[in-house]
C-alpha cells in the first residue's frame, strides 16, 4: 500500500511539473501585438531555440452537401466554411499534439468573392479569446482560384511546441 501511495505521489508530482513546463513554454514564445487589442492576430512572433516546428498543410472546408448527380459540392457561406476549415485544422493538429495556442503563423487564402470581415469574425472565436489568448502572425490574401470549386477559403498554419 505504501509503495502505491509513493508511486501515485510521484506520478502526480511529475504531472504537475509537466503541466507547469507546458504553460511556461507558451510564455517563451514572444508575440508582438499592435495598439488595437481587438485584432485577432499578432504583428510578429519570435520563437526561441528549443522548439519543434509543425507545418500544417492548407485545409479546405468540408462540403455541407457533397457533389452528386453532376452538381458541384455546396460548402455553405464563408461563416460555415471558416468554421469547417478551423475544425478540420484542429482535428489534424490534435493528432500532432498541438493546438491553436501553439500557432505562430497562418496564411489565409480567400476567393475574390469571400467576405473577409465574416471570416475574421469566426477567426476571432479561436484566437485572442479569454480561453486561448495567443494570436498568430497572419497574412490573408485573395487568390484567383482554390483547388475545390465552390470553396471560399483555405488556411494553413505553422505551430511550435517546446521540444521534450
Amino acid at each position: 500500500m505504501k509503495l502505491s501511495k509513493t508511486l501515485l505521489a510521484a506520478a502526480l508530482t511529475s504531472l504537475s511539473l509537466g503541466m507547469a513546463a507546458t504553460s511556461a513554454s507558451a510564455a517563451d514564445v514572444e508575440r508582438i501585438y499592435g495598439p488595437n487589442s481587438m485584432v485577432p492576430i499578432a504583428q510578429g512572433v519570435t520563437v526561441p531555440p528549443g522548439y519543434t516546428t509543425y507545418y500544417i498543410s492548407g485545409a479546405l472546408p468540408t462540403p455541407v452537401t457533397p457533389a452528386a448527380d453532376g452538381k458541384p459540392a455546396d460548402y455553405g457561406d464563408i461563416t460555415q466554411q471558416t468554421r469547417s476549415v478551423l475544425d478540420n485544422l484542429k482535428a489534424v493538429m490534435t493528432k500532432m499534439g498541438v493546438g491553436f495556442g501553439d500557432v505562430v503563423a497562418a496564411h489565409v487564402f480567400l476567393d475574390p468573392s469571400a467576405d473577409f470581415m465574416a471570416m475574421n469574425k469566426v477567426w476571432g472565436t479561436e484566437f485572442g479569446t479569454a480561453e486561448q489568448p495567443n494570436k498568430p502572425a497572419r497574412a490573408a490574401m485573395r487568390v484567383n482560384a482554390l483547388v475545390a470549386p465552390g470553396a471560399l477559403l483555405e488556411i494553413e498554419f505553422v505551430a511550435v511546441k517546446k521540444a521534450e
